[in-house]
Order: C-alpha cells, then structure tokens, then sequence
C-alpha cells in the first residue's frame, strides 16, 4: 500500500465525504480483498467508482454510508 493510501486510511474520519480513495483503502475499510470489492461491486453491495484521468476512486461520502449498514450477502 503506497503512504497515500496510509495516510487516507488512518485519517478516513477526517476527510471530507466529496474526498476519494483508491482500491487498496476501499479493501483495507470493509476488510476484503480487492477481487472482493469487485465482486461486490458488480453485484451493487458497494457504491460504485468514478473514474478521474484514468484512476479508479470512491467517494469517501459513499463508502461511509455503506460502512454503517453492513452489506448484503454476496449472491
């Protein structure tokens, strides 16, 4: 995990909910790994990315909502 995402991680409860993440953090939140976020992604358990000058990110405020309600059961 690059020092980035570290610091993303650790610091996750200061940052604005309009902030983003990559996958390694998105995978260290809920626990899994990152084949997982995918999987639950394609399957609408987690929010999905967005795409900014070739980077795949999620929206802090999105996971945030989805950290206080566990997700679903993958199908």
């Amino acid at each position: 995990m690059k020092d980035s995402d570290l610091a993303a991680l650790k610091g996750f409860d200061e940052l604005p909910d309009c902030a983003t993440v990559r996958m390694p953090v998105v995978a260290a939140l809920f626990s899994v790994s990152p084949a997982t976020v995918w999987r639950w992604r394609k399957a609408g358990l987690i929010p999905d990315p967005v795409r900014v000058g070739g980077i795949t990110l999620w929206r802090v405020g999105d996971l945030r909502r989805h950290l206080v309600r566990p997700p679903r059961s993958e199908p």
